[in-house]
């Protein structure tokens, strides 16, 4: 069958324009001609895109090129400079800081702190923290150091230059500050606090945020100049600069420890913990000073020292049967809380680093060797002439007298100076063997040797070779002139004697008490033989005719109740400044009771320009005032039998 073919559709085509009529009444004709054609459209313009692959080539390499800068970069951090970053990492990472070790107590044989150590903080400052850029004020520096200067003592221009320390987060502003002055400060930095918060006007910024402080500790000495000249002082760092301080620094000080923890943006991280070595604290030292008996000694020599407008004095209290020294006081003194008001001539132990002539307080050594060597006994008779020729020099008294007629005794208990060239004269066939024999006394008894307290800047005193003795030494030298010695050397003097003959080196530490609390005794001091316990016996009664008997010199230094045994000494005085002799040097030493002598007291004034100069004048008061005091403290008993009467004078038809 045909197959029926669907019927086509006519596809209209596009719509021809009408053609106008013509106007009614117009006869028909011609289309008006047109006379000009509208302008043809543009074509429009065909965009052709360039290759895309060499941009994407170009982007590939350079992103090549920056991955490999990376793998190189980090080949060379984790493998071949590996351990150099890390090292670096770690620094930066870590930080460590020094522990300072607790500085060791020193104390009375008491355990009465005389030298403590106690909190304090170091005021310190970050400079960046008072640029104009971080505290947006253009003189932070000024203001700030204006306020901090009255708290700290300091001047406020050299706060603020230290404020403007230039490329620097740290600067030291002051040492050693109180906790009362760091709490006033941070009072002070809240106040300022509050000033900056934006709600309260300000610019967000607190003038004072960059003060910081550290812990740190501050030596103090609580009895003031108490025992300063014993104790020094330390130095800026903390350390021993004088006295026992700088003597014993090694064991006062300590070994610091360190600490180190990790740290992020200046702050600790407290999950990382730490590591380090912890500080080892010095030791406690324990001295053989009674701070009582110091007290009472120096309070004696510094109304004394005054009263006789004198350059400077010293008292020495000694235990004679242990060597322990219970005190050593010096006028005038310092504090070493504040050395900065402190007189110069002031800072030391004069009593250990001055060297001056005894006088006659030495004469009790020429006495021991007469003794000793059996050439005199105290009743020995020694005619005194008023005037002795003697080499080239014409000896005399202190005081002018007719001929005397006195025994060896009463030559001690007047203290004479002629009657002693005469004594000593006997230790020997010629004067140069008397000279070597007295000589060899002299140093047995210490002259010229180190106390053994091996105190810095202690001087060993002056005494040269019989073979180089000038003339008149000769004769000086037995009654104290021409040799020179310390206070502590003269005291041990008296204390051998009063220790029956036996010599013990003076010793200041009693103790150590470690870190562990554990108490260890210092060594026992050294004892040498210098004469028999019988010299040493008939010389103590000897020194009591000099306090007890009307014709002595020291009457003044009598104590109710007890036996004393002492004697007097007014020296020619060696001025340091013009090295020739001007003024004198007033003394006085003994030991009581005379019977059981238990305590040594040595007194010494330098230069006495108002009133009286004479030792048994001026010092033995002082002897009686500081022994009295100690006899008591020590609660030793009164002395139960009565003195020895030696005599003194015998009449010249014996």
């Amino acid at each position: 069958m045909p197959s029926k073919e669907p019927p086509r559709r006519r596809v209209p085509g596009p719509a021809r324009p009408a053609r106008p009529r013509p106007a009614a009444g117009r006869p028909a004709g011609p289309a008006p001609r047109r006379t000009s054609r509208p302008p043809a459209r543009p074509k429009p313009r065909t965009i052709r895109l360039g290759s895309p692959r060499p941009r994407l080539r170009l982007v590939s390499l350079g992103l090549t090129l920056v991955m490999l800068a990376f793998v190189v970069r980090l080949l060379q951090v984790q493998a071949v400079d590996a351990s150099a970053y890390a090292a670096k990492a770690e620094k930066h990472r870590y930080q460590e800081y020094t522990l300072s070790a607790d500085r060791g107590e020193i104390t009375d044989r008491a355990g009465i702190a005389l030298a403590a150590s106690v909190d304090a903080y170091d005021i310190t400052a970050d400079p960046k923290l008072f640029t104009p850029e971080e505290s947006k004020v253009r003189d932070a520096p000024e203001q700030a150091a204006a306020l901090l200067a009255p708290l700290l003592g300091k001047d406020a221009a050299e706060i603020a230059k230290k404020l403007r320390t230039p490329k620097s987060r740290y600067t030291l502003l002051a040492r050693k500050q109180t906790p009362q002055v760091w709490k006033q400060i941070k009072d002070l930095k809240k106040v300022y606090e509050k000033k900056a918060k934006p709600t309260e006007g300000g610019n967000g910024v607190n003038l004072l945020g960059g003060i910081l402080s550290e812990p740190s500790t501050k030596r103090v000495y609580p009895n003031g100049e108490l025992a300063a000249g014993i104790l020094g002082y330390v130095n800026a760092e903390g350390r021993g600069a004088g006295g026992l301080e700088s003597m014993l620094d090694k064991e006062l000080a300590g070994q610091d420890g360190k600490i180190r923890f990790a740290q992020s943006g200046g702050r600790r991280v407290p999950t990382a913990g730490s590591q380090g070595t912890p500080a080892v604290p010095g030791s406690d030292i324990e001295l053989t000073i009674d701070r009582d008996i110091q007290w009472a000694a120096q309070r004696a020599i510094t109304e004394q020292v005054a009263k006789s407008r004198a350059d400077r004095g010293y008292v020495i209290v000694q235990n004679t049967r242990t060597g322990e020294v219970l005190a050593m006081a010096n006028a005038p003194g310092f504090d070493p809380n504040d050395l900065s008001e402190a007189n110069a001539a002031a800072i030391g132990n004069a009593a250990l680093q001055d060297a001056f002539e005894p006088g006659s307080t030495s004469k009790v050594m020429s006495m021991a060797a007469v003794l000793e060597e059996g050439v005199a006994t105290p009743g020995t008779h020694v005619t005194v002439p008023n005037r002795l020729h003697r080499g080239d020099r014409l000896f005399k008294d202190d005081v002018n007298h007719p001929t005397w007629y006195l025994t060896l005794n009463g030559v001690l208990a007047k203290s004479s100076n002629i009657g002693t060239i005469l004594a000593t004269g006997q230790l020997g066939r010629t004067q140069a063997e008397a000279n070597q024999v007295l000589y060899s006394y002299l140093r047995k008894f210490g002259v010229g040797s180190p106390t053994g307290l091996g105190y810095p800047g202690e001087t060993a005193g002056i005494l040269a070779k019989p073979q180089d003795w000038s003339t008149s030494q000769q004769y000086t030298i037995p009654f104290g002139q021409g040799l020179s010695i310390n206070a502590m050397q003269a005291a041990s003097v008296y204390s051998t004697i009063a220790n029956g003959g036996v010599r013990i080196e003076p010793t200041l530490i009693r103790g150590t008490k470690g870190p562990d609390g554990r108490f260890n005794p210092a060594p026992a001091p050294k004892q040498t033989r210098v004469v028999s316990e019988k010299t040493a016996r008939t010389l103590a009664q000897m020194l009591e005719s000099v306090v007890g008997d009307e014709e002595g010199t020291g009457t003044k230094a009598r104590i109710p109740g007890y036996r004393v045994a002492g004697k007097t000494g007014t020296a020619n005085r060696v001025d340091p400044e013009l090295g020739r002799y001007k003024g004198y040097t007033a003394s006085f030493a003994g030991f009581a009771p005379a019977d059981d002598p238990q305590i040594t007291v040595y007194c010494a004034i330098q230069n006495p320009t108002k009133g009286d100069y004479f030792g048994g004048q001026i010092c033995g008061p002082i002897y009686k005032k500081v022994m009295e005091f100690a006899l008591k403290t020590l609660h030793v008993a009164p002395t139960g039998s009565p003195p020895a009467r030696m005599p003194v004078t015998f009449k010249a038809s014996e």
